[in-house]
């Protein structure tokens, strides 16, 4: 996909009496995209996970990035996992599926959506293709399976599975485990393991951060989506 001009504005979704603030980027020009959801890490809504938002709308696509935890961000570790731990998986579900909505129901879209996740987000992005019948692709960067696992078992559109082969953060057994469930589901699927990557590889503002491996997966993603959202 060509790099184009973007604009980028601060938003708000609303669903079912409730609502969702997030960071929404979309190509300059005229014309029909497809939409991406972009799921955060643990750390909250912070710069790179809307560096990543705007990637994808030079990529060509309408990127939402939901801020799941409502104006919360941090640097530090401890509060992370506790912020991602103290996190209501089912409503960040539904704020992630109304943002999927959201993007599917503009008037620029071309009627498809997909999500895509890293970490928390990855896990995020399954557990919302596990709830979400109208999603039409879901991108898993080094996430968790939900629970329990049978949950797998809902999914319906295709899948893409990025894993670090040196995760010491997420179980390397997660990724067959998703394999063997959308196998059986007769869903499309890849799955890919970089070899001694480290977790959270994708992250350019972190020591993890590893560029060949990164490009590889950007290029993947973005055939990806092509394919399944056009």
């Amino acid at each position: 996909m060509a790099q184009q001009k973007i604009r980028t504005s601060a938003i708000e979704v609303e669903y079912n009496g409730s609502k969702v603030s997030g960071h929404l980027c979309q190509p300059a020009g005229e014309g029909v995209s497809p939409g991406v959801v972009v799921i955060q890490e643990w750390w909250g809504l912070e710069p790179h996970v809307k560096d990543v938002a705007e990637r994808f709308a030079r990529a060509g696509l309408v990127a939402l990035a939901p801020d799941l935890y409502h104006g919360t961000v941090t640097g530090e570790p401890d509060e992370a996992g506790k912020l991602m731990m103290e996190l209501d998986q089912d409503r960040a579900v539904r704020e992630i599926t109304a943002a999927v909505t959201y993007l599917k129901s503009q008037p620029h879209s071309n009627g498809k959506a997909g999500t895509v996740g890293y970490c928390m987000g990855g896990g995020l992005s399954i557990a919302t293709a596990c709830a979400t019948p109208e999603l039409d692709a879901a991108i898993n960067y080094y996430g968790v399976n939900p629970d329990p696992a049978d949950r797998l078992a809902n999914v319906r559109c295709p899948v893409l599975a990025l894993y670090a082969g040196a995760d010491d953060f997420v179980p390397i057994s997660s990724a067959s485990v998703l394999s063997e469930a959308l196998e059986k589901n007769g869903v499309p699927y890849e799955t890919h393991i970089y070899g001694g990557a480290p977790h959270a590889f994708f992250n350019d503002t972190h020591a993890a951060y590893r560029k060949e491996v990164a490009d590889d997966a950007w290029e993947r993603t973005l055939a990806f989506f092509r394919q399944h959202l056009g």
